[in-house]
């Protein structure tokens, strides 16, 4: 039967390296709500962090790496013996300019997942946590299961599994996979004697409400597992202050009906003067 007890091995780092990374996260994310230059929160928040830990040397390695490329990420991700796989992937999605993807939103999700491996994790509370930030914030599967499969806390079972959910995703209900996978299911099918058959990932419980939240959306169940066994929960995008971006746009359309009634009258007054629209003469045609 899996433990769902806390595992001194999830933590790749130290309990003091969590509390500040948690802090970090934080306070860039106040930061840059108010419009301030990420170079300079860095510098600031580097003042905070305690000087005991590994924090402000990788914030000053980020610091240059995001003076020489402008983000992150990839600053992140030559750190990878401090930030995990899925943090660099997260700051990745975030900073992708093609994406929709909110930087304020991804530092408060690595906000939650450092205060959880502050706590007492499990294997099956990380996972769940990171699998519905994918899934709410609709962000690539492939290689977000990837980043996650790829984090020192899963065993090589774990891995395995993980990985094999790409495959799976779209075709197969997710309650199912959880169900599955869990001791709920081994106790109904009568398959937990067998010893040939590894150990389930999730343990009854998780079983049960996955059960009871079959064909329904993710979501529901995510909000299950949250009230029934207490995993930390993802926040939601934020949503889009349309009174903000209001005004410009009206007054954007205001000047080009103003364009437009321009037109309108110097045409009834006999024509449109084009010369106006001309460019200066170029040398050639002098």
């Amino acid at each position: 039967m899996p433990s769902n007890e806390p595992s001194l091995d999830l933590a790749l780092l130290c309990r003091e390296e969590y509390i500040e990374q948690a802090h970090f996260f934080s306070t860039l994310g106040d930061q840059i709500r108010r419009n301030l230059p990420t170079q300079d929160v860095l510098g600031s928040v580097r003042e905070e962090i305690l000087a005991t830990t590994r924090l402000p040397l990788a914030i000053d390695f980020l610091l240059g790496e995001l003076r020489h490329v402008g983000v992150l990420a990839p600053g992140m991700r030559k750190l990878a013996h401090y930030f995990s796989p899925f943090q660099c992937f997260i700051m990745a999605e975030a900073e992708n300019e093609q994406g929709r993807f909110d930087l304020r939103a991804a530092l408060e999700i690595l906000r939650r997942e450092a205060e959880y491996r502050v706590g007492e994790p499990t294997r099956q509370g990380l996972f769940l946590y990171q699998f519905e930030t994918l899934c709410r914030h609709r962000l690539g599967y492939d290689g977000g299961l990837a980043a996650i499969a790829d984090d020192p806390a899963f065993d090589s079972q774990w891995r395995n599994w993980i990985l094999a959910l790409r495959r799976q995703i779209g075709a197969v209900d997710v309650a199912d996979l959880i169900y599955v996978q869990s001791q709920y299911y081994r106790q109904t099918a009568g398959r937990d004697l067998d010893g040939s058959v590894p150990p389930p990932l999730f343990g009854e419980r998780e079983g049960r409400i996955a059960l009871a939240n079959r064909h329904k959306d993710p979501l529901i169940l995510f909000a299950s597992l949250h009230r029934q066994l207490g995993y930390p929960e993802v926040p939601n995008p934020p949503k889009a202050d349309l009174q903000r971006d209001l005004l410009p746009q009206l007054a954007r359309r205001l000047e080009l009906l103003e364009a437009r009634l321009r037109l309108v009258e110097e045409e009834q007054r006999g024509g449109i003067d084009l010369s106006k629209f001309y460019g200066p003469p170029s040398a050639n045609q002098q």
